[in-house]
């Protein structure tokens, strides 16, 4: 553990991580890249994401940033000798996150009677597929679950009659991601409301279901439904409400996206199109009559865009002021002089890979910037570490607990 730096303004907190897969986990990544001292435990077999993604030499890319900045040990939760260190590790700490079933972690030893005997303001935050109570409570769950339950599966497919086709899944785990942004929020306002001067001093838990955080991120579809009776349709590569936004396609097969709702916009783009005079027709002016007409514009707009390569065409959008860009992929981002320039794609060393590419710290905080300290971790890379300076073990302890399948 580095002494005497910050790294970000939550140096000097302490987080408990009992998580595995990726909301938990991700969560509390967020609150070490501020400079948190998050301890994850695992099983000594490892977390299973450690296994994920396409590997190199037999590690995974993905866990060098996923796990980076957190100090890991491994733990037999099932293991006599388990109770001791979590309650050891609880008793140091400002806050619990962990992901098992509802009742899971209780029926291990560690609910949370349990885990605040050891520190009695813990604050424990719970994410689980469906949340802590409810007819759902007990049912399995991952992210692409919340995802479909929670609404963004129905509205992330193509327009309906488009394709016949599985509705179409955002790319990456959102629902859970959201799920652990949303614990470290919780998290963050229960500790503040508890150690703020003349905070309450009072220990909080936090309820973080997968398919609620995803839904709480449906923008108007419940509104419109509960006001109108409508039930919000996808839309594709458009915006139900605004046109022209959508992806068009480039001479050389690229798609660039175009947003130019506006009525400045608009004008500005269609003056770049050559085509100044649909600003004025009857069926382009003023948004609601282009949503109206959206295949139609969108036909003239997509005629125009195949003419250049997405070079050429965002020359030319940029020089309006229209905002525009290139439909990124990994090689798009890891050079763009924007990413790079701002540390929002960074070069990690990693002893794994000599070098691996990074997604930067979000938030950035100018006055007390977090910072990439370390990457993921090897399988029980912090035991001796986190054993000896926490819990005051020595390294027979330790070389014991190892011996007896503990660790």
């Amino acid at each position: 553990m580095e002494e005497g730096t910050r790294s970000g303004p939550l140096t000097g907190l302490r987080v408990l991580e009992i998580g595995h897969f990726i909301a938990a986990p991700f969560g509390t990544r967020l609150l070490a890249d501020l400079g948190a001292d998050v301890i994850k435990i695992e099983p000594p077999t490892g977390d299973p994401i450690r296994q994920w993604g396409t590997h190199v030499d037999g590690n995974s890319p993905w866990w060098s940033q996923h796990a980076r900045n957190k100090r890991c040990i491994t733990l037999d939760l099932k293991h006599p000798s388990a109770t001791e260190i979590v309650l050891g590790l609880a008793a140091s700490s400002d806050a619990v996150i962990e992901n098992f079933r509802p009742g899971q972690l209780a029926r291990l030893g560690f609910g949370p009677d349990v885990l605040r005997g050891a520190r009695a303001d813990l604050v424990i935050a719970h994410v689980s597929g469906y949340g802590q109570d409810g007819p759902y409570k007990d049912r399995a769950s991952f992210g692409v679950i919340g995802e479909s339950i929670g609404g963004l599966r129905h509205l992330s497919d193509h327009a309906p009659g488009m394709s016949d086709l599985p509705p179409v899944r955002v790319g990456v785990s959102i629902g859970d991601s959201i799920a652990g942004l949303y614990a470290a929020f919780g998290v963050m306002s229960a500790l503040w409301q508890r150690d703020r001067a003349g905070g309450d001093a009072r220990p909080r838990s936090l309820d973080v279901a997968l398919n609620e955080s995803v839904l709480s991120m449906m923008e108007g579809m419940l509104p419109e439904f509960g006001a109108l009776g409508t039930i919000k349709q996808p839309t594709g590569s458009r915006i139900a409400t605004a046109a022209p936004t959508s992806a068009y396609a480039a001479s050389d097969g690229k798609w660039v996206l175009i947003a130019g709702n506006s009525e400045p916009l608009f004008a500005r783009l269609v003056k770049a199109m050559g085509r100044p005079e649909l600003a004025e027709d009857p069926r382009f002016i003023g948004n609601q009559a282009r949503v109206e007409n959206v295949e139609v514009l969108d036909k003239i707009i997509g005629d125009w865009t195949a003419t250049f390569t997405a070079a050429d065409l965002l020359d030319r959008l940029t020089e309006a002021d229209i905002p525009s860009s290139l439909v990124y992929t990994a090689a798009d981002i890891a050079t763009d002089p924007q990413y790079r320039q701002r540390g929002m794609v960074q070069d990690v060393e990693d002893p794994l890979f000599g070098s691996v590419l990074q997604a930067g710290i979000v938030p950035g905080i100018p006055e007390d910037p977090g910072r990439i300290r370390w990457p993921g971790p090897p399988l029980g890379a912090h035991n001796d570490e986190v054993l000896g300076e926490l819990l005051d073990m020595t390294a027979d302890d330790i070389e014991s607990l190892r011996q007896n399948g503990a660790i």
